[in-house]
């Protein structure tokens, strides 16, 4: 971590300046701190989030227990192991797993009784000492299954592990495609077939795969562990293109399961599986043994200095997250705070080298580092900052809005970033484009289309963490999803659409009520009371964090105490690719 130190001269003693005794400023870059978690609406936050975060535990824990109690003892009834267990035993003890896309489907396919996780398990852990990115079944959701989002959500993994060069394991314990939605999982560019496209892929660029097949592994299916480095498989389990009865009703063969795909059959005579193994223990123990002896690629060109998790933590508690914004949904669009706050409690010492820090400070730019990889910020100022135009006119510009001069100055500093080989962190609680005319005076369209160019071409590493709102173009120019991040996470009182959720139920509700009174349908008071409530409660929920995350809109949901933890993750995951594409920004608008 780069230390404070004394500007200009070198001499110990500087001479004393004509007018006086004068001494040499110091400098110092690290981020003062004006919160007070004990103030009384601080402690509301507090309360409000804690108690946010109390009911995301609950239903975090309820889908961890996948298809419920009974059928975990069907698979134990097996001789088998849950996925989650599995993982216990891959996984390096006392080690956290950063698990992707826990909710998953959330909310959804309650027809068929639901799919929890989407009944797949995913994340990065270390195992022996590796990062690896960890693809499970979980055969407790309909028997493992693919629902449409379980595909999804396997793609996704995939695409995270292609991008960062990250060493992949796949458990199998799978009966395939969840036939009674087959339309939406098999025919698509991002459907189940697309998961052996990366199988290659993946192999062609050197990403090191493995598979363990603990279960059934059938029909389409059958390719994912065969397309991987090594394939190893327990006995009792199955890996066919058609199993018994779909044999016997194509051909009319009759065969028991172990002669047509079992392990032994498999490691004796096709050859297939490169290590047969007598249970999910031993299977377990074998893959962490290949893991250990894999090589070590390049190394990334991104600066890391030294670091000491405990000399260069933040100088803040991370817990004071807490205390920052409120949580409740129907205020939280209105939040103003200092996000010079988030960043004192993300970055090394919390030192901060703020990037033409008097000018467009509605969005917050600068350096620092994150367990000692240094990182561009980009992030969301939510006070009200004063402004100077160059006429002399001074205004007030609004926190959480994006102005002309802020998205020049943000674009600007993105293509340095670019130039000098530094990961970008994307901090939103944005609120969209300033509109306006003195807007479109000052040349909002060309500056918004800067910033949007520049975040679009950039090649370093790009990691987004939703904080509060996320709202309109303010989603794509701040590096949402459609702009490739390696990952997005949001914290629970993240939400994004289109616009606010106030100004959408506004907009929304006249538009309803000027349909039905059109209809002949005389609305009273009543009537149109319920018609906003309607619509308000259906905008609130799909704005809501749970919402995205069931459609992978982001990766995980996180606890805000522990971002700095999550981005080091990422941070280290994006490192595993040295490969950077040259930057070209491309036509910018001037």
């Amino acid at each position: 971590m780069q230390a404070s130190f004394l500007m200009a001269s070198a001499n110990p003693d500087p001479p004393a300046t004509p007018g006086g005794v004068e001494q040499t400023p110091q400098f110092s870059n690290t981020v003062a701190s004006k919160l007070d978690p004990q103030s009384g609406k601080a402690r509301a936050y507090v309360a409000g989030m804690e108690a946010l975060l109390l009911v995301l535990s609950q239903q975090e824990e309820a889908i961890r227990q996948g298809g419920g109690q009974k059928a975990i003892e069907a698979q134990h009834g097996k001789k088998r192991l849950t996925a989650r267990e599995r993982l216990g035993l891959l996984l390096d003890p006392g080690e956290d797993f950063l698990e992707l896309g826990l909710f998953a489907a959330y909310g959804m396919y309650e027809e068929w009784g639901g799919a929890a996780a989407a009944g797949v398990v995913t994340g990065l852990g270390l195992v022996a000492g590796r990062l690896v990115m960890v693809i499970a079944n979980d055969a407790t959701v309909k028997a493992g299954a693919f629902f449409p989002m379980t595909a999804k959500k396997v793609l996704r993994a995939q695409a995270i592990a292609m991008e960062n060069r990250i060493p992949t394991i796949y458990l199998v314990d799978s009966a395939g495609v969840f036939l009674p939605l087959q339309e939406d999982v098999f025919p698509d560019q991002d459907d189940f077939g697309r998961i052996f496209r990366n199988n290659a892929v993946m192999s062609a660029k050197g990403i090191p795969q493995i598979t363990a097949i603990m279960g059934m592994c059938v029909a389409g299916g059958a390719y994912l562990p065969v397309m991987t480095d090594h394939v190893l498989m327990t006995e009792g389990s199955g890996l066919f293109l058609a199993g018994p009865a779909l044999v016997q009703a194509a051909i009319g063969q009759k065969y028991t399961a172990e002669e047509l795909g079992g392990a032994t059959m498999h490691a004796e005579i096709s050859g297939t599986v490169d290590f047969k193994e007598p249970n999910d223990h031993l299977c377990l123990a074998r893959l962490r043994s290949l893991v250990a002896r894999l090589g070590h690629g390049p190394a990334a060109p991104f600066d890391r200095a030294a670091y000491d998790p405990r000399l260069d933590r933040p100088k803040f508690a991370a817990q004071d997250l807490y205390a920052l914004l409120d949580p409740d949904p129907a205020k939280g669009a209105g939040n103003s705070y200092d996000m010079h706050e988030v960043i004192a409690r993300l970055v090394d010492r919390s030192q901060f080298d703020e990037y033409k820090a008097d000018y467009g400070k509605t969005v917050l730019c600068g350096y620092g580092r994150i367990g000692g990889f240094a990182v561009g910020i980009v992030a969301n100022q939510k006070t009200h900052q004063t402004h100077t135009s160059q006429t002399g006119e001074k205004r007030v510009e609004f926190g959480g809005v994006i102005y002309a001069e802020s998205a020049s100055k943000a674009a600007r500093f993105i293509m340095d970033c670019n130039q000098n080989l530094i990961p970008l962190i994307f901090l939103h609680d944005v609120n969209g484009f300033m509109v306006g005319r003195d807007a479109e005076w000052t040349g909002i369209i060309r500056a918004g289309a800067q910033m949007v160019s520049a975040v679009a071409n950039s090649t370093v590493p790009k990691i987004t963490v939703i904080l509060g709102g996320s709202f309109g173009a303010g989603h794509y120019a701040m590096c949402g999803k459609a702009y490739d991040p390696r990952f997005l996470f949001a914290w629970p009182t993240a939400r994004y659409a289109v616009m606010s959720g106030a100004s959408a139920a506004t907009t929304l509700v006249e538009i309803k009520i000027r349909q039905l009174e059109r209809g002949g349908k005389q609305l009273s008071e009543e009537d149109k009371s319920q018609v906003v409530a309607s619509i308000k409660a259906a905008y609130d929920e799909q704005t809501d964090c749970r919402y995205a995350a069931a459609r992978l809109w982001v990766d995980a949901i996180i606890d805000p105490a522990k971002t700095r933890e999550v981005l080091l993750t990422a941070l280290k995951a994006a490192a595993l690719n040295p490969e950077v594409e040259k930057f070209n920004p491309g036509v910018i608008q001037t």
